[in-house]
């Protein structure tokens, strides 16, 4: 495996351990390479006690892209605790964009990511 296709599975992971430790139950996930981009769709229900984590988690992975930190730090994502948000700032600075689309228990994550 290509070390940028890594990188998009390892932000593929960290949602999911987070949804994991935040209630979720149901996940979904796909991606899409095109070119230079990587597109990652990632949809999961949670837990209501835990939507002030969904705030943090947009503020989080709309972060500004730090290639710096990525190259260096990459592969610690998915390595925090279950539904730890701290781990989505490393997220949010590998990525360049993030949409949050939430509804009544569920959220879909839409990230673009510049490939190498």
């Amino acid at each position: 495996m290509l070390h940028e296709e890594k990188k998009a599975a390892k932000i593929v992971e960290e949602l999911t351990i987070f949804f994991f430790g935040i209630g979720g139950n149901e996940m979904s996930s796909s991606m899409k390479r095109d070119k230079d981009k990587v597109y990652i769709r990632f949809t999961s229900n949670y837990h209501h006690a835990f939507a002030h984590k969904i705030e943090v988690m947009e503020d989080y992975l709309n972060r500004p892209k730090n290639d710096g930190v990525e190259d260096i730090y990459w592969e610690l994502a998915g390595s925090g605790d279950p539904g730890e948000a701290s781990q989505l700032l490393l997220i949010g600075m590998m990525i360049d964009k993030a949409v949050i689309h939430k509804e009544e228990g569920s959220v879909t994550v839409e990230i673009e990511k510049t490939m190498g």
